[in-house]
């Protein structure tokens, strides 16, 4: 500001003395000022080092911007990939504790329900063995994406282990959650019909647990757990049965 001030009086004094009359001659009074060729190159290359001056100010606190957003983008980008699962893209184990912070505090403030859900996939182990790593990382990024279209935008889906999904419902009971495991059972169907795998039928075993004040996340996630390896056992038992075992 100070220079542009600057700039702006010495381009008036320029003026007043290139054009005496214009400024001064009013009122019958008339003053006129005899002006060296030198002085007058003088200000005129005094205007033209502020102008420059400004000008070159302009284009590096421009520059010094888009450095700082490049760097806030990066440094985002990096902390974005430091809790996403490169293979699934969603949330990855380390960003579990803050992420599940973070929802109960909120559900605390607003008094609203919060579930939490965990997800096996069945029998992985064979996927790898029948058709090898490769073919057990798509059906893994395809589980992760099946459990991403079955919540909302304000639900959060993590990888928890090597073939575990975790599902933290904001806002959502034990009741409502059953709604999130039709529409996940309802996709599983969709996915298994459409022969992804030959000769592979993908299925889930699912625990759920719902928090209520007191409750940590460790305690959240060994009712899931209990859960889960229930419906596990009794999946196994059913298929068991179907053998004729």
């Amino acid at each position: 500001m100070i220079v542009s001030l600057a700039g702006l009086l010495v381009g008036a004094g320029l003026c007043a003395v290139l054009f005496p009359a214009a400024f001064l001659k009013e009122n019958n009074i008339h003053f006129e000022i005899t002006v060296s060729r030198p002085l007058v190159l003088g200000l005129v290359v005094l205007l033209t080092l502020l102008n420059t001056y400004l000008v070159t100010r302009r284009i590096e606190l421009r520059r010094l911007r888009e450095e700082l957003i490049s760097r806030t983008i990066q440094q985002e980008l990096v902390q974005q990939q430091s809790f996403t699962d490169p293979l699934t893209e969603i949330y990855n184990r380390q960003s579990l504790e803050e992420m599940a912070t973070r929802f109960m505090s909120q559900a605390r403030r607003s008094r609203k329900p919060l579930t939490l859900m965990l997800i096996d996939v069945d029998q992985f182990k064979d996927v790898n063995t029948r058709f090898g790593h490769l073919t057990g990382d798509v059906v893994l990024a395809n589980t992760a994406a099946l459990l991403k279209h079955s919540v909302r935008g304000s639900d959060a889906v993590f990888r928890y282990g090597g073939d575990e999904f975790l599902i933290i419902l904001a806002d959502t009971s034990c009741v409502d959650a059953r709604h999130v495991v039709d529409r996940i059972r309802t996709g599983l169907a969709e996915w298994n019909h459409a022969g992804h795998v030959e000769n592979y039928e993908l299925s889930l075993s699912i625990g759920v647990a719902e928090w209520t004040e007191g409750k940590t996340l460790d305690n959240l996630l060994d009712g899931a757990d209990h859960q889960m390896y229930a419906a596990k056992a009794d999946r196994k038992l059913t298929r068991g049965k179907a053998a004729g075992v």
